[in-house]
């Protein structure tokens, strides 16, 4: 199983994803959330600049926020300047347009753009909105096509995996992996978040408490779009958390709930929070997080994908490469070096 990593994507990302590149992590993903994080794009050219190995791409990219030409163009250039190395992740998009107050795309406007978007790497013409396009760009205007890079199908559920088997190169989940789902594919990416205790530490460390805020809220606010009141009111401060959330204008609560951190306006303190199991993910002492990750690997799946947060990255990267036991010069756990 490869060990890759993911970042909400910063001015201060390169730094990181280079740090990656050192600890020997297989490959780097990069959130595109335009209302709540810096451009993708621009971030990622600048990972390419920064690295020779470690693979980069956008994690995930959401119909809707793009025009597909744009995307085509973009991904063209990166694979241009690292070239072997990018991959794309495309999804209906959850953060990206919850966030701007509109709901996520249907899962036939995903397949749609992702053939347009296939088609246009190809050099094809493709049809979207009704008009006919292809890439134009003259020789030292832009990559050569066909610009032949994997697209994975960021999805949870059985249309979007309807849809990875029948486009996608592999497919990227951020709920617990489900082993028969889309047994199609090899290329099984697992995105997940925690942090490594030190020893006798407690999740309501300081140090605790600011890498696992963000993986907390995503949580939080994840229930309670796709489960609805009642199982966010079973979460720990989950009512109160609520209660905070829609004595909001309900047009404006999207401005509140999807935010990096949890607003300190939320209602509930960050130590209940980051109690909430589903939000704790991969964290734990050395050998518990060891364990995890092996059980990640016995489900199926094939790249394990964490996100590091809180205000030291670096040490949150280099923590877990020590428990995952990677080989710098592999970007995979070393042979020979059992996890758990």
């Amino acid at each position: 199983m490869d060990i890759s990593c993911a970042f909400a994507t910063a001015s201060n990302t390169p730094d990181h994803v280079a740090v990656a590149e050192s600890l020997g992590y297989r490959r780097a993903w990069l959130y595109d959330s335009p209302a709540v994080i810096t451009d993708v794009w621009m971030v990622l050219s600048r990972c390419a600049e920064r690295t020779d190995r470690i693979g980069i791409g956008p994690g995930v990219l959401v119909p809707g926020v793009r025009h597909p030409m744009v995307n085509a163009a973009a991904i063209a250039e990166l694979a241009l300047q690292a070239p072997g190395r990018v991959a794309v992740a495309v999804g209906a998009g959850f953060t990206g347009r919850l966030a701007m107050g509109v709901r996520p795309m249907t899962w036939q406007t995903v397949a749609d753009y992702v053939r347009c978007l296939r088609a246009l790497l190809a050099g094809d013409t493709a049809e979207w909105e009704g008009a006919r396009l292809r890439m134009l760009q003259a020789p030292g205007f832009g990559a050569p096509r066909p610009v032949d890079v994997p697209i994975l199908i960021a999805a949870d559920g059985p249309k979007g995996w309807s849809v990875a088997a029948e486009l996608g190169d592999g497919l990227f989940s951020v709920t617990p992996p489900v082993p028969d789902a889309v047994p199609e594919l090899r290329w099984r990416a697992q995105l997940a978040f925690g942090t490594v205790l030190d020893d006798d530490e407690d999740v309501t460390s300081p140090h605790a408490l600011d890498a696992l805020a963000a993986a907390a809220n995503l949580h939080y606010h994840a229930v309670y779009r796709r489960f609805g009141p009642a199982a966010t009111d079973a979460l720990p401060g989950g009512r109160e958390w609520r209660a905070a959330l829609e004595a909001r204008p309900r047009r404006e609560r999207h401005l509140a709930l999807h935010l990096v951190r949890p607003d300190p306006h939320c209602g509930v303190s960050f130590e209940r929070l980051v109690t909430c199991r589903g939000a704790i993910g991969l964290t734990g002492t050395a050998a518990e997080v060891a364990a995890r990750i092996a059980r990640h690997a016995a489900a199926g799946v094939t790249e394990l994908v964490y996100q590091p947060a809180g205000g030291d990255i670096e040490r949150e990267l280099r923590a877990f490469a020590a428990v995952a036991r990677l080989d710098a010069r592999e970007g995979h756990p070393a042979a020979g070096a059992p996890l758990g």
